[in-house]
């Protein structure tokens, strides 16, 4: 149990409720803020501005998944409020005081570093990255389905990287039948790609590989399909990108060749929130609880 536990959660979206849901049966006391046109009654919940938030007295805060923009600024699909979290407001915070995102960024780490606060990217634990992975190539199907001519079955699809989202991406759609390969860089990955029945080849090689796809899912936060790439593709190709913003594509030339390409970063909170809500509702419970338990035996 959370009780006496005070956390604020910052704006998001669907999935936050899910969040919400978990914490308030652990009896914490939450402090809501960008939730000012969410209907839902929460017994236990405070929906604040964040200009009448006390920091001070917060154990834990919870962003949404994205964390910040650059400029501080947090999306709240709830709110008509402007929403940004600075550095002064981390300082207020009490010293035990954990901050809990999705992912994170340079301001993000830059403040959280300046104010001597603890930050967790929850999508950097092999647990959550692997469960939200489902939704994400669910909703991967979904946009294949809705942006081609053509089956999945006996299509070429290449991915790019063999992390914990493109290994699902890559045997999931070869499950359905799709001729998958699979770019990669480290020799572990491509002797991976090898053992799961897909075709390997180094990302030295992608301007040759892509020659001939119908579908290319990115998986890579790094820009890897520029000019000189997609200049290689069919004209028919369709690009998804599920890196993070801004994703690892050149969209401008993209559009220029009339080659469809889709930024999809956060497609489990687009497609499944009430799934990809459940999973980060569970492990954020385990760790405030974990946390909590802790500073108790502390003292």
């Amino acid at each position: 149990m959370l009780t006496d536990m005070n956390i604020a959660i910052f704006g998001g979206d669907a999935r936050q409720i899910e969040i919400i849901n978990k914490l308030s049966e652990l009896d914490a006391k939450l402090y809501l803020i960008g939730f000012e046109q969410l209907d839902q009654s929460i017994p236990g919940i405070v929906k604040e501005k964040i200009k009448n938030i006390d920091f001070s007295i917060m154990d834990a805060v919870i962003l949404p998944v994205p964390g910040t923009s650059l400029d501080g600024e947090i999306e709240a699909v709830f709110s008509s409020e402007k929403i940004v979290l600075t550095e002064q407001m981390l300082q207020q915070l009490p010293a035990h005081c954990t901050i809990y995102s999705g992912i994170s960024n340079r301001y993000l780490d830059d403040i959280s570093k300046k104010a001597e606060r603890k930050l967790i990217q929850l999508f950097e634990r092999d647990d959550v990255a692997i469960y939200n992975s489902i939704p994400t190539v669910e909703g991967t199907i979904m946009m294949a389905i809705q942006n081609t001519d053509i089956t999945i079955h006996q299509s070429k699809v290449a991915v790019l990287g063999l992390g914990r989202v493109g290994m699902t991406v890559a045997r999931t759609f070869s499950l359905l039948g799709a001729k998958v390969k699979v770019g990669a860089r480290k020799s572990e990955h491509l002797a991976r790609i090898t053992e799961m029945g897909l075709y390997p080849f180094h990302l030295q090689q992608l301007r040759e590989e892509v020659k001939d796809i119908d579908i290319c899912i990115n998986t890579i936060p790094h820009l890897i399909l520029d000019a000189g790439v997609i200049a290689k593709m069919p004209a028919r190709a369709l690009i998804i990108d599920l890196a993070s913003k801004p994703g690892g594509t050149d969209f401008r030339y993209a559009e220029r060749r009339g080659i469809k390409a889709l930024l999809a970063p956060g497609l489990p909170g687009i497609v499944a929130p009430k799934s990809a809500g459940k999973i980060l509702a569970n492990v954020l419970s385990q760790l405030l609880s974990d946390d909590f338990d802790q500073r108790k035996e502390n003292g």
